[in-house]
């Protein structure tokens, strides 16, 4: 099920926050409202998107927004959860065999885990069902890079339009210097521009790349361990040694608490 990711708003409103405390608290809100400049965020945002359409096919600009919703939202992907459902299923695919495995696939949600699990009923080789989960893996990175390239490329061009606009105000303001009452707006574009391209690259652009780079790193992370649990259930091992073997997935203090648990139990 998935839930809102709340740092990631969060973050978004810490950023904008401090900045707008920072403008207020220097020049007041006639200091904030010289910062609100329609032709220069035009610019800005006009440029980005206009790259955008040059470098990315319509199919795949379509998906940005639904690509960039991801960093806002929180899968929850416990690693404990699947080591002690492989543990669960190895214990009874060596007392029952695996055929007895299709009873359970019904209560799991994960498509990856009945894929490996259908695979391993149909009795397909450890190396085959490693080459056909990896490709899977494989195809999935693809896939989020290629949505996670679109917010890493916008912010690369944000700054760049930014500067853009700066060059259009600068070129306006020298043109227009025997008029002293347009010198002030030529300026705002000529500075404001930078800015925008700045703020949009640093705090919005770029951070939902690196977030979104996170979540995938640790989906296939999540997957990784799926992989061994199915080689485990494939080749009947014992359900300590799957657990044992899946543990070392887990992290690292996780480990030292279960650890801690067992030596009491011992004890």
């Amino acid at each position: 099920m998935k839930k809102i990711d709340m740092l990631t708003p969060i973050g978004i409103l810490i950023g904008i926050s401090m900045v707008v405390f920072g403008v207020i608290s220097s020049g007041g809100m006639s200091g904030f409202l010289a910062f609100i400049d329609v032709p220069s965020i035009l610019i800005v945002l006009g440029g980005v998107f206009g790259t955008l359409c040059v470098s990315f096919p319509l199919k795949q600009l379509k998906n940005m927004g639904r690509v960039g919703k991801q960093a806002f939202q929180s899968k929850e992907i416990n690693v404990e959860e699947i080591v002690g459902t492989f543990v669960h299923l190895s214990e009874k695919a060596r007392r029952e065999g695996l055929l007895s495995l299709e009873a359970e696939l019904e209560q799991i949600d994960d498509s990856f885990v009945k894929k490996g699990i259908l695979l391993a009923i149909d009795g397909v080789e450890p190396e085959m069902i490693r080459e056909l989960l990896e490709a899977e893996i494989a195809a999935v990175e693809e896939r989020h890079t290629r949505g996670r390239s679109m917010f890493e490329k916008a912010g690369d061009y944000a700054p760049a339009w930014g500067m853009i606009g700066t060059l259009v105000g600068l070129v306006l303001m020298l043109k227009s210097l025997n008029t002293p009452s347009s010198l002030g707006p030529n300026m705002a574009i000529a500075l404001l521009t930078t800015f925008y391209g700045a703020l949009l690259s640093n705090l919005f652009f770029q951070p939902i790349a690196a977030k979104l780079a996170v979540k995938t790193e640790h989906e296939l992370f999540v997957k990784e361990v799926i992989i061994e649990g199915v080689i485990g259930l494939q080749a009947g091992q014992n359900s300590r040694f799957v657990q044992a073997k899946l543990k070392v997935f887990a992290p690292v203090e996780k480990r030292k608490l279960e650890e801690k648990r067992e030596h009491v139990r011992e004890a």
